[in-house]
Formats: structure tokens, sequence, C-alpha cells
């Protein structure tokens, strides 16, 4: 199963709820439209941005981890393209979390006791 993160930035000037509201709604698509499996969604709140983006010099930052099989990014980065409120988005697999989690469970696997059968 592949791990990804995407970090999106959204403009500051939007009320508090409303931002809420469209990180939960990322949220939403990944979940009823692409069919994944949500990790976590970390709200970093207003940051102050290195270099303005589109004339803001601050913007709202929030994180996102999910994973799924096989899962085509592609109309995930529609859904940021459509949207004037993202200002910023990027979407990286996570490979350093999946052999972590297939380190785990090869680690679980060997200390479990095996029963003999005689």
């Amino acid at each position: 199963m592949r791990i990804y993160e995407t970090m999106f930035i959204v403009k500051p000037d939007l009320p508090e709820e409303e931002r809420e509201n469209i990180a939960n709604g990322v949220v939403d698509f990944l979940t009823n439209k692409l069919g994944v499996q949500v990790d976590k969604l970390e709200r970093l709140g207003v940051k102050k941005t290195a270099y303005p983006l589109k004339k803001y010099t601050e913007a709202d930052y929030s994180v996102v981890y999910f994973r799924g099989e096989e899962v085509d990014l592609t109309e995930f980065e529609t859904y940021f393209r459509v949207r004037p409120e993202f200002l910023r988005w990027q979407t990286f697999r996570r490979e350093d979390l999946e052999k972590k989690e297939k380190k785990q469970l090869k680690k679980e696997e060997d200390n479990q006791p095996v029963e003999k059968v005689e």
C-alpha cells in the first residue's frame, strides 16, 4: 500500500471556519472520490510565506497523509487547480514511511510465537 503526503496552502483572507471546511473538503474528496484511507489531517495554521504567493505574504498551511493502492492523482491535482482558494499544493509519495511500516510488520511477524503441532 502506498503512502502519500499532500501539503496545500489556502488564502489567509478567508474566514477560519471556511478554511477549516476547505481542509475537510479535501479529506472528503480523498475518501469519497478516490477511495483512499486518510490517516491524518494536520492544520498548521496561518504562517508567513518565504516569498509572496499571488500577492499574499501569509497563508494557511495544511498537510494530509493518506494511503491507497494504485491511486490516480490526476483527479486530485485537478481538484486543486479548479478551486481559486488554493495558492499552492504538492503531493509526495512517502516511501520512507512505507519502508518503516514494512519493517514494523515484519518485526511483529518474527516476534509472534510459532505453535508446534504434534
